[in-house]
């Protein structure tokens, strides 16, 4: 089963299993991750699934459509590889992908 990686703000990993087709927060939900809050259950609206992509991991990811960059500038502390993790939906070149969670969910 294909896995994901995530890390929290002070570096505890947690590797869990993911299903191809959910999405990325959903995968975070359904293993209880910490730090992904999902407060709108995944319509892209409130930016409470916040996620750093690891660098290497980017051009697979890709970047955020309109909606989910505009949820994105009320996300607190947005990098260049900020995404919401309920606009990512896992497949399988993302086998191994590791995300990291910010500090806090705004």
């Amino acid at each position: 089963m294909p896995k994901i990686t995530f890390i929290d703000f002070e570096g505890t990993e947690r590797t869990v299993d993911g299903t191809l087709g959910d999405s990325v927060m959903e995968v975070a939900t359904n293993n209880d991750i910490p730090g992904i809050d999902a407060d709108c259950g995944g319509a892209c609206a409130c930016a409470t699934c916040h996620v750093y992509i690891s660098g290497d991991w980017l051009p697979v990811v890709g970047k955020p459509e309109d909606l989910e960059a505009e949820m994105l500038d009320v996300a607190g502390e947005v990098k260049d590889n900020s995404r919401l993790c309920c606009q990512v939906k896992f497949t399988d070149e993302m086998d191994g992908l590791v995300v990291t969670t910010p500090e806090n969910q705004f």
